[in-house]
């Protein structure tokens, strides 16, 4: 899996950073921002359910 972000579509909502924290974070301006490209296989499912709940669908979920 390699996790993508269109960051200038982020609505600041912080619920990427609440749902996989491993993966993703807010820069000060509360905008997201990824700590990993490729998360582990065990924070997966977290990625997708972020990915899913992001109202701005600013992020992209490739590959398995």
């Amino acid at each position: 899996m390699r996790v993508a972000i269109e960051q200038e579509r982020c609505v600041t909502s912080g619920r990427c950073a609440f749902t996989a924290p491993e993966v993703f974070t807010q820069n000060d301006d509360g905008l997201v921002e990824v700590l990993t490209e490729r998360p582990a296989a065990d924070q997966q499912e977290a990625v997708r359910e972020a990915a899913f709940l992001c109202p701005a669908l600013a992020i992209e979920v490739k590959g398995d």
